[in-house]
């Protein structure tokens, strides 16, 4: 057992910088394209667009805390909850992956609303926000189940 406590440990980190790393990359891809036009259209490039894609990093630390609060775990802890603590890390770590991996489609959204002349920023970051806030509480109601 205390081989699935310790493979939850890394399911935890691993999944939720997949999830940001997925969610900068459709934001950023979204961004370059709007950067693209801009230049071409000979205007200034909006540094916002760097805000929206950057908001979809923050799950990889709220994956990091949860694993941190797991591995100060003793090793009889683990090897006795080896099975909880898989369950923990996945969940987490499946929870930190599609809160990011969404924000970072909002975003991408987003930056096309505002390079085709929306306005709103302040909704869009909203809308970001709630995505963000499946992480928040995946990280808080995790993190209170974790054993010690």
């Amino acid at each position: 057992m205390e081989l699935f406590g310790q493979m939850g440990l890394v399911l935890a980190l691993g999944l939720g910088a997949l999830g940001s790393s997925l969610g900068i990359g459709a934001a950023g891809q979204s961004a370059a394209g709007a950067w693209a036009k801009e230049a071409k259209a000979g205007q200034r490039l909006s540094f916002t667009y760097i805000i929206l894609l950057g908001m979809p990093i923050s799950q990889t630390l709220y994956a990091m805390i949860l694993m941190r609060k797991m591995v100060a775990l003793s090793p009889e802890v683990v090897a006795a909850s080896g099975g909880l603590l898989f369950g923990l890390g996945l969940a987490g770590g499946l929870g930190e992956m599609f809160s990011a991996w969404m924000q970072g489609k909002i975003g991408a959204a987003a930056v096309r609303c505002l390079a085709e002349g929306g306005q709103g920023f302040a909704f869009l970051i909203i809308a970001m926000g709630i995505a963000e806030t499946v992480g928040i509480l995946t990280l808080a109601f995790l993190y209170i189940a974790v054993p010690g």
